[in-house]
């Protein structure tokens, strides 16, 4: 494989070549040639893959799994790196088996390699947006102190980077949410389901900003207002007197009924004699 190759070949396995497998195997052949370019000064290798590491894998695998006769099919061109870059993307931005992450880190890449670090020229050279382009930078950019709280990275997609880049600002919301990336990669060590990205954004986002507790109300006027774990209002303490505690359910303020049903009991533990 070319080393600027933006798929990770050690991430390739038969479920995720299956459909090409399929494909391969009905049609008899490889049908789309794979890119590939002369390398020289190497004596274990002739040609390096541009674009195509699934059909070499899937050749690979069939061959090795009674279909001896298969051959990879490839076409042969005089290519820079800048353009064997630019081919390679063209190829496979549409293609969903790709994730976002791969993407990402092959845009960090390049950007370096081939453009100086000027992302407007890059944006320009593979015709995107600079904004399109910045989102992919970001997802790449994402330090590895907040990725351990992920046990498939590559389930993360673009859309989860708008959520998870304000955490990291300021210092104090950046270290409690990779104090809590840490705690989720040790709790993923263990039995039982696999967290869905979006559950441990959402944790991320919690440890961030942690909650005032719903049963410490905030005071307006001589009244004291119960607010649920994500600041929504919930109750209105009126006051107290010998005969009890006048509340108001503030039912519009946005909070759920659980919210309302929590503060209650609280309310309860606290004043019930």
């Amino acid at each position: 494989m070319w080393a600027g190759h933006n798929r990770e070949y050690a991430l390739l396995n038969e479920e995720r070549c299956a459909d090409l497998i399929e494909s391969i195997k009905a049609q008899g052949r490889q049908e789309m040639p794979a890119i590939v370019r002369r390398v020289r000064g190497e004596p274990d290798y002739d040609f390096e893959v541009i674009c195509g590491a699934r059909r070499h894998w899937s050749i690979s695998w069939l061959r090795s799994h009674n279909y001896p006769d298969f051959r990879f099919l490839v076409d042969i061109r005089e290519l820079s790196d800048e353009e064997a870059f630019r081919i390679a993307d063209i190829e496979n931005r549409a293609r969903e088996d790709l994730s976002d992450l791969e993407r990402a880190r092959d845009y960090l890449r390049a950007l370096d390699a081939y453009y100086e670090g000027r992302q407007k020229v890059m944006a320009e050279r593979i015709n995107v947006t600079e904004s399109w382009l910045s989102r992919y930078l970001d997802l790449a950019r994402l330090p590895v102190e907040l990725m351990v709280a992920f046990p498939n990275p590559q389930d993360l997609r673009i859309k989860h980077v708008t959520a998870i880049k304000p955490l990291l600002k300021p210092d104090d919301r950046r270290q409690r949410v990779f104090a809590e990336a840490a705690a989720l990669s040790a709790r993923s060590g263990g039995e039982g389901a696999p967290v869905a990205v979006p559950d441990i954004v959402r944790a991320l986002a919690l440890a961030a900003d942690p909650p005032k507790r719903s049963g410490s109300p905030k005071k307006s006027g001589m009244a004291q207002v119960v607010s649920s774990e994500t600041g929504k209002a919930v109750l209105r303490i009126e006051g107290t007197d010998r005969k009890g505690i006048r509340l108001t359910l503030l039912n519009r303020g946005g909070a759920s009924r659980e919210d309302a049903e929590k503060a209650i009991r609280e309310v309860l533990d606290a004043h019930w004699a």
